[in-house]
């Protein structure tokens, strides 16, 4: 088993990794009768493509001696209607303008993080625009 989730009331859950016994809460979002004062569950699968892209592209940077730390990625969630669901998610990778790589480099990083287990696994009507805006 991987997680413990709990119904606390007014659309908030709590879930409970069991490994480790961290706990995140959601909320309904404030488009969809919630409060907005956690994240929804629709914006944690969004971060989490984030996360696995910059997780799998540091593993693959760890392998090459090349450090990613300190490299940023913002996620821009968008919605759609009937039924409702999540349309698109933008990623925009932010790496530190000390961080200069060749374009052979750049590419297996980027393979990397396309092909990361999330990425793998969203639906293929949910639009993925992926911006790694390597700095020049």
């Amino acid at each position: 088993m991987t997680s413990e989730i709990i119904y606390k009331g007014a659309l908030r859950t709590e879930a409970k990794h069991l490994q480790s016994n961290t706990i995140i809460e959601t909320d309904a979002p404030t488009d969809n009768q919630g409060k907005g004062e956690r994240f929804s569950p629709t914006d944690l699968m969004a971060t989490s493509l984030g996360s696995c892209m910059l997780t799998i592209m540091g593993i693959k940077a760890r392998d090459m001696n090349v450090l990613l730390d300190g490299t940023e990625v913002s996620i821009h969630k968008k919605m759609k209607s009937e039924p409702r669901r999540v349309g698109s998610i933008d990623v925009k990778f932010n790496f530190p303008a000390h961080l200069n790589l060749d374009e052979k480099t750049k590419t297996i990083l980027e393979r990397a993080a396309i092909t990361c287990p999330v990425a793998k696994s969203i639906h293929p009507d949910i639009e993925l625009n992926v911006d790694f805006g390597w700095k020049e």
